[in-house]
């Protein structure tokens, strides 16, 4: 049974590296003595494509291949002993929570899939993004700054590269306006809230009190004020792009008292 990577002492193996993926492709330095003239380098039962050969070095490119095999080198003095050398799986990436958030970037995401362990780089587009943590079915990274929109995310792993999972960034929403602009401490006034990138609100507060509401389009949602105080109130929206503010954008009125 061969060994798995983590078994193997790289500092006294004459291969590096002893792992790469089963595509192949990977550039192989096999070192020793005896190795002019190397006529063919086998991993397991496939041929590898020698680039460079000297008496000490010989320089190929590993076949494609699956599971741990022993690599050999034959001249015309005979065949060498076997090394160990491990090939790994491609990944594969099949969910990603959150799929969206803020352009700032800055907030932590989790992919899910196979063979993941070896996670290397992730971009989110073409900004590069910070694995925090992996294991072979997970990754956790941290999202780049990026632009409004829909991006693919690319993970990289000794076994190669996959996408097919996009991320959108949602620009900040605005807030412009309201109508009507007061009604009683009592609550219950019917509002209009205008702005920009309203379409993902997931809350809209008056002084903190949070209000129901629903999303009319883009640039305008309804809401029913909550009871609140005599006096303006903030008007706050978030949504997955992050908050604003319309400072004082209502006013409470007092009822009448006797």
């Amino acid at each position: 049974m061969f060994l798995t990577p983590s078994d193997w002492n790289e500092d006294s193996m004459p291969i590096s590296p002893n792992q790469g993926s089963s595509a192949g492709g990977t550039a192989v330095v096999i070192t020793g003595t005896g190795l002019a003239n190397a006529t063919a380098v086998r991993f397991g039962l496939n041929p590898a494509t020698i680039t460079a050969n000297t008496a000490t070095q010989v320089d190929v490119v590993s076949p494609a291949g699956h599971g741990s095999v022993g690599v050999t080198v034959a001249t015309p003095g005979g065949t060498s002993n076997a090394l160990p050398f491990f090939y790994i799986e491609p990944p594969t990436k099949t969910s990603l929570s959150p799929s969206s958030g803020v352009t700032a970037g800055g907030n932590s995401v989790t992919i899910t899939g196979t063979n993941l362990n070896t996670a290397s780089a992730i971009t989110f587009g073409a900004n590069a993004g910070t694995i925090t943590s992996a294991n072979a079915g997970t990754v956790v990274a941290t999202v780049p700054a990026g632009a409004a929109g829909t991006v693919p995310i690319t993970l990289t792993t000794s076994g190669g590269s996959t996408n097919g999972l996009f991320y959108t960034y949602v620009a900040a929403p605005t807030v412009t306006d309201v109508d009507p602009a007061e009604g009683p401490t009592a609550g219950g006034t019917p509002v209009t809230i205008g702005g920009t990138g309203l379409t993902t609100t997931s809350q809209v507060t008056f002084d903190g009190a949070p209000a129901s509401f629903s999303v009319l389009s883009d640039t305008e949602l309804t809401a029913v004020t909550p009871a609140g105080t005599a006096g303006t109130a903030d008007i706050v929206v978030t949504t997955t792009g992050g908050s604003d503010t319309l400072a004082a954008g209502f006013n409470y009125l007092a009822g009448p008292g006797i």
